[in-house]
């Protein structure tokens, strides 16, 4: 398939935001946030919001009339890309009200900014705020892998990869902006585990895409399944859509060497960015940062290779 850079910097951004608003959520529903200092809360709840606003804006890069967006949405009980859309303009409620929360809190230190608002009501908003975002992220990733003529989409790994990466970037982002505000990064262990888990899915995900067949054969394709034909003109004098789109060809010793490079950008560098954080305080900031942006650029490759090495089955009449 053909990569769209806009959706991949979409999933790449989008996914992200939603990340850090998981893992937000999971400190403001676990009461794990001061209540005398609301800024780092803030400050990733923007950043999050701005992730997440420049992927769904990014995205429209890749339709032919995107003023008509708006129509996808009451599609959303037959279709995945409608469902994505309307769980990301709902995960926006939860979002708003928690920014008017922690401002308000922000603007007064004393805490009466929350001081009528009960812990409970507090909670909630962030669960939903979880929610919203994971059914985001898996409504995105369940747009390809619902599509049964792409086999490399319609794969198990796909959903749990698209949930991963975003959990790890949003959790990288989460720490680098507590070790900016000059607060205690923690759960630097948990991201050094999920980026060697992620590391271990898509090698995984790439062997099982490169081991599998096709399900069907050029056979199939021209209505002889019983024999094997093989083809000695090409079906069009000059490309069209469907060859520009769907027979997109990646050559295989540049796909190896994309591979070793997205796993060691999103794996390896925020591996060893880590463990220098644990053993270097001094250097935690810097080193969360860096984690960060190489995580980011490891994903952004892992997505073109995601649609550059799959095959649609039409390819197979061409």
């Amino acid at each position: 398939m053909h990569p769209a850079f806009s959706v991949i910097f979409f999933t790449t951004l989008s996914g992200a935001g939603y990340g850090l608003w998981v893992w937000l959520g999971l400190r403001l529903a676990l009461g794990g946030v001061s209540r005398a200092d609301a800024g780092p809360w803030l400050a990733a709840l923007m950043l999050g919001g701005v992730l997440v606003s420049a992927g769904l804006l990014a995205s429209l890069g890749h339709l032919g009339k995107p003023g008509r967006a708006w129509r996808a949405l009451s599609q959303w009980r037959s279709s995945w890309l409608s469902r994505e859309g309307v769980a990301a303009l709902a995960t926006f409620v939860p979002a708003g009200v928690l920014l008017l929360l922690l401002g308000a809190r922000q603007l007064d230190p004393a805490g009466h900014g929350l001081a009528h608002v009960p812990g409970g009501w507090l909670s909630l908003t962030a669960a939903l705020l979880i929610v919203g975002s994971l059914a985001t992220v898996a409504s995105t990733a369940m747009i390809y892998a619902s599509l049964k003529p792409i086999p490399a989409w319609r794969q198990a790994l796909v959903l749990p990869g698209y949930l991963g990466f975003a959990l790890l970037t949003g959790s990288l982002l989460d720490q680098t902006v507590l070790a900016w505000s000059g607060r205690p990064a923690a759960g630097g262990w948990a991201a050094l585990a999920m980026a060697v888990a992620m590391a271990w899915l898509k090698l995984a995900y790439w062997r099982a895409i490169d081991t599998t067949p096709l399900p069907v054969s050029r056979g199939d394709a021209l209505g002889l399944p019983a024999r094997a034909p093989s083809v000695f003109e090409r079906p069009h004098t000059e490309a069209n859509y469907v060859t520009r789109e769907m027979g997109f060809v990646l050559a295989r010793k540049h796909g190896h060497r994309l591979r070793v490079l997205a796993v060691a950008l999103f794996g390896a560098v925020p591996v060893l960015c880590l463990l220098l954080a644990q053993s270097a305080p001094a250097a935690t900031a810097v080193g969360l940062a860096l984690a960060t942006l190489s995580a980011l650029l490891g994903v952004a490759v892992e997505r073109w290779l995601f649609f550059a090495q799959a095959r649609h089955v039409v390819s197979l009449y061409y």
